[in-house]
């Protein structure tokens, strides 16, 4: 079944060098990488209270678009994004670090709740609508709740560093079904893929 094609991927994360390489700054990595594989270059927007970009995908121009407001103030970026644009809420794809997720995982969830993420809670209540394209970037959790500030907020080791880019290798492999609205199929191949 054809979804609604994907206009705009957000990846969600922290500005500045001292968060660059931290758990929390997944969705950061995946966008950059998206960006750098067609030489596109980040500029940075304050109207859009961000860093923004255009690619081609499947032959359409996609908006990538690095929130600057820090995680807990996401869905600022994303909401002057998306009313500039004229971008519905179906068609906007929300990178973003998922503790409930083991390392080197991703899936795709069309809406829902933020399940305590800070940005996806700001994102959600901005855009007044939850129903967004997530891809969730399993980052693991530490065992104890008191420890997941710290631990988002960390680097990972260098194998679980590895694990994590090649997950989001499998999610930019989908990224042509996605954009052409097949979500329900590009799910199916990234959930069976690991």
């Amino acid at each position: 079944m054809t979804q609604a094609a994907i206009q705009l991927i957000v990846g969600l994360g922290n500005p500045g060098a001292q968060y660059a390489g931290t758990r929390h700054n997944v969705g950061f990595w995946w966008v950059d990488a998206l960006a750098a594989a067609q030489g596109a270059v980040f500029r940075p927007e304050s109207r859009f209270f961000g860093e923004l970009t255009q690619v081609l995908i499947a032959d359409q121009e996609i908006r990538l678009l690095k929130p600057t407001t820090y995680m807990n103030r996401s869905g600022q970026s994303v909401a002057a994004v998306a009313r500039y644009f004229a971008i519905p809420t179906e068609q906007i794809l929300i990178a973003h670090d998922e503790l409930d997720l083991p390392v080197g995982t991703v899936r795709l969830k069309r809406g829902g709740g933020h399940a305590g993420h800070n940005g996806l809670r700001d994102t959600i209540a901005t855009l007044g609508s939850p129903e967004f394209l997530r891809l969730r970037i399993g980052i693991a959790h530490p065992g104890d709740k008191t420890l997941v500030t710290c631990y988002v907020l960390g680097r990972p080791s260098r194998e679980d560093e590895s694990r994590i880019r090649g997950a989001l290798d499998d999610a930019t492999a989908l990224l042509p079904e996605l954009i052409a609205g097949r979500i329900d199929l590009a799910m199916n191949r990234l959930h069976g893929s690991r």
